[in-house]
């Protein structure tokens, strides 16, 4: 901290010399929202900060391209405006001395051009897919970087988003209208993927760190319900990632060093004749600066992780394009329960073993996209991806005094023997296209019909045996059991239809129907799923909108093929082989609102309809519905289609747009989630907070050629559910079993946290200088995560874990 605050003094008190002539280049290509044909004679305009006054501008050529020389340095706010096109107001625009700004902006056809009609303009934070009506809000890499707490990452910066939130401080899985974050689809270049995170585990979504770099992505999509038909197998949200191209003129650099790894970042052009760019990023962390610096992580364990990603991009002829790009991921982390200290916190495994995981995590495709006319675009992926996961974990024997409780000597437990009790290897690949056409019929008419489809092949392994613990008996190991072991192949296809169309001037139709089938079972087949939009722009900049869609998702791959009950089946074991899809009826209304020309104003309303859960066979209170938020698999008996849940709430967003300097973000929603399991008892899901609110505010200062920024956020969110402990079972299995009978009839308090960042910019020629320090829960507040199975000396064993404290998060950059 001492050493940051010298750091910032120095910057601050060198900004007084500092010259205020710096300029650089902001170029880009403009297109025409459905066809992507390039647009001439588009006007770009660099306006002042009062938003009235213009401080350069230009015209694109033939190719739809255009070049703005010599713009100021700082937040910039870009007009871009043709005749028979509606207006794009692009705000907190950053143009840095390090680095050119490569804007590439698509314009949506104005259905008329009287003078008497007033065209909606096309604003910060509209989604990019024109088929989305309602819950559709376009993201920046830049917001990802400027909000407090977010450290650089989609997700995290998706919780400040109404109606979502995070599901614990030390992963970034997002809970949206309380439901798993199980339920959320990750697609890049149109084509879903795997788990993006370092540290991931089957049938989740979330890990603590993303693999994917924010530096590689370019501004897209987040749904949080009745997204268009395009997007299948997910019911709670969609990350629609698109990944953007190397700069074709000048070679970059970036370096950055800081708590959650070292990176460097390298693009540039390939040939600058044919316009062809290439972009690699290269990331390597080991958090033991955290352990050195005394900073509590939830472990003392050191993961290290690297990750990289590519994309090399090149034109073709008549406006074609066709890239190469990937990323990939790997990480491990060795939870050494015999080499820690009681009194050492770890909230990440249990606390009778040494575990030792590793997962690894890649996708690699190619794209390509053309205009075939003014009228028509094909686009097309074709990707390979896959996940691997492996670990073992050894049991540890404890020395117990008379009492048969722990013995502890110089605050550790004397151990007497280890035996390995787990060992698993669980892989998933697939080979996956998608592919669209887009055709627009006139400014009123747009037509886009496409195909997914997933090639998958699983590979899962795992054996485990059981630990049976007697009052006055030694401990003993039950014979291995083999949990899984299949290798298997199924198809996923996903065909859709949706069609846009201005019933008016002012009344757009959003319809669409799409259909999923997965091969694995002849009970994952959802024939017809309709997803149907209407949006009315209203006088005054105000907009009324409803959407309903049907949804349907695959289960977590990993549980069809799960073995149990296999000492009373002689078969060795049964399977949720036949289990059907999940699926989920959304209706969504909304306002929206812009009372000024910086301001806005939204608010949604929601009913979730959830049904064909998966539940146990047995009366019990699982269900699916309640996992995807934790580093553990889950492991229940036979399964069945027969569980049900709602989701219903209200949210309200109020945003400034940056300018004049500063900008905030207040969301807030109230919500109740509630589910069913087979024994057919409506309960709290795992998830339903009850509400959600979070304030989000950044002033920047301008200090000559350099900026300083000052951000903070307040997130108060209900507290998570949960039930009493059965003591004699957790007891008999040493971790923490709930009464099922009882479950989710608790709320842990109120979840709270104060996050602060500084952000200080050094411009100087053709290099740019950025310190930066995201103080997440400044405050130290703590939360309480969960119960853990903890033999404490006292006799006791239930132990409440918190989640993380103070966490300053710094990092250092240089663009040049």
């Amino acid at each position: 901290m001492k050493y940051i605050s010298s750091l910032l003094f120095f910057f601050c008190f060198h900004s007084a010399f500092a010259q205020t002539s710096l300029t650089q280049t902001v170029r880009g290509r403009i297109s025409d929202k459905e066809s992507k044909y390039p647009l001439s004679d588009v006007t770009i305009q660099v306006l002042t900060t009062s938003s009235t006054g213009i401080t350069a501008g230009a015209l694109t050529d033939s190719s739809g391209r255009y070049r703005i020389p010599n713009v100021p340095v700082g937040r910039r706010t870009i007009r871009i405006t043709r005749i028979g096109y509606k207006e794009a107001l692009l705000n907190n625009i950053i143009v840095d001395a390090g680095r050119e700004t490569i804007l590439d902006v698509d314009l949506e056809e104005a259905i008329t051009e009287l003078a008497s009609v007033t065209v909606k303009a096309q604003r910060t934070g509209d989604a990019r897919n024109e088929m989305a009506v309602v819950s559709a809000r376009q993201f920046t890499v830049d917001e990802a970087d400027r909000y407090a707490g977010s450290r650089g990452e989609p997700a995290r910066m998706a919780s400040n988003f109404a109606g979502v939130q995070g599901a614990d401080d030390s992963r970034n899985d997002i809970v949206i209208r309380g439901n798993s974050p199980g339920g959320v689809l990750w697609r890049v270049e149109g084509v879903s993927i795997p788990n993006p995170n370092h540290f991931a585990v089957s049938g989740t979504t979330g890990g603590p760190v993303s693999i994917i770099s924010n530096k590689m992505l370019a501004n897209s999509d987040f749904f949080t319900g009745a997204f268009p038909a395009e997007f299948g197998n997910g019911i709670a949200g969609v990350f629609d990632l698109r990944l953007r191209n190397g700069n074709n003129e000048k070679h970059q650099r970036t370096l950055q060093f800081g708590f959650l790894g070292t990176e460097a970042a390298l693009e540039g052009p390939l040939s600058k004749k044919t316009g062809s760019s290439y972009f690699v990023t290269y990331r390597y962390a080991n958090l033991w600066l955290f352990n050195k610096a005394g900073i509590d992580i939830g472990t003392q364990a050191v993961p290290t992780y690297q990750d990289a990603s590519f994309r090399f991009n090149f034109p073709l002829k008549n406006n074609a394009r066709l890239a190469f790009w990937g990323f990939a991921g790997t990480s491990t982390i060795d939870v050494l329960i015999s080499e820690q200290k009681v009194s050492d916190r770890n909230i990440y495994g249990q606390n009778d073993r040494d575990q030792y995981y590793t997962s690894r995590m890649g996708v690699v495709g190619v794209t390509y996209e053309k205009p075939l006319n003014r009228r028509t675009f094909l686009r097309a992926t074709l990707a390979q991806s896959g996940y691997v996961q492996f670990t073992h974990h050894n049991y540890l024997f404890f020395e117990n005094d008379a009492d048969g409780r722990p013995v502890v000597e110089n605050d550790r437990y004397k151990i007497t023997s280890q035996a390995k009790v787990l060992e698993y290897r669980f892989a998933d690949t697939k080979t996956s296209l998608a592919a669209s056409v887009n055709h627009k019929f006139s400014p009123r008419s747009t037509l886009k019909v496409g195909l997914n489809a997933d090639v998958y092949h699983f590979n899962f392994v795992d054996s485990a045996r059981n630990v049976t613990i007697l009052p006055n008996l030694p401990t003993q190991l039950e014979p291995w059991q083999t949990r899984w072991n299949s290798r298997q192949s199924a198809l996923l296809v996903q065909p859709y239809v949706q069609w846009r169309v201005n019933l008016a001037d002012r009344l757009t139709l959003s319809a669409g129907l799409t259909s999923l089938y997965f091969s694995l079972n002849q009970n994952s087949f959802s024939p017809i799923e309709p997803r149907a939009g209407l949006a009315w722009d209203l006088p005054n900049r105000q907009k009324l909108s409803v959407a309903v869609g049907l949804h349907s998702q695959i289960q977590p791959t990993y549980i069809y093929f799960y073995r149990f009950n296999q000492q009373s089946d002689p078969s060795g074991g049964q399977f949720s082989r036949d289990l059907g899809l999940t699926k989920s009826w959304h209706y969504v209304t909304s306002y929206d609102w812009l009372p000024g020309r910086n301001l806005r104003l939204k608010m949604e309303a929601y009913y979730q309809k959830l049904f064909n859960v998966p539940v146990e066979e047995q009366s019990s209170s699982f269900s699916i519905l309640n996992t995807g938020a934790s580093f553990s698999r889950v492991f229940p008996g036979r399964m069945v289609n027969k569980g049900t849940g709602r989701n219903y709430g209200a949210e309200l967003t109020l945003e400034k747009f940056f300018s004049d300097g500063y900008y905030f973000l207040v969301t807030g929603s109230l919500f109740d989630a509630k589910y069913k399991g087979s024994d057919g008892v409506l309960r709290n899901t795992d998830f339903n907070g009850k509400y959600a609110y979070n304030a989000v505010f950044a002033k920047e200062f301008t200090l000559g050629r350099n900026t300083l920024s000052v951000g903070a956020k307040f997130t108060a969110i209900g507290g998570r559910w949960y039930g009493p402990v059965d003591e004699a079972k957790s007891k008999a299995a040493q971790d923490i079993i709930y009464q099922t009978a009882n479950r989710n009839t608790l709320q842990f308090p109120d979840y709270r946290r104060f996050d602060l960042k500084v952000d200080y910019k050094l411009n100087r020629t053709r290099l740019t200088h950025t310190i930066a320090v995201d103080f997440v829960n400044v405050l130290g507040i703590q939360n309480i995560l969960s119960l853990s199975y903890a033999p404490q000396p006292d006799g006791t064993f239930i132990k409440r874990e918190y989640q993380l404290g103070f966490l300053p998060v710094f990092y250092y950059r240089v663009d040049f």
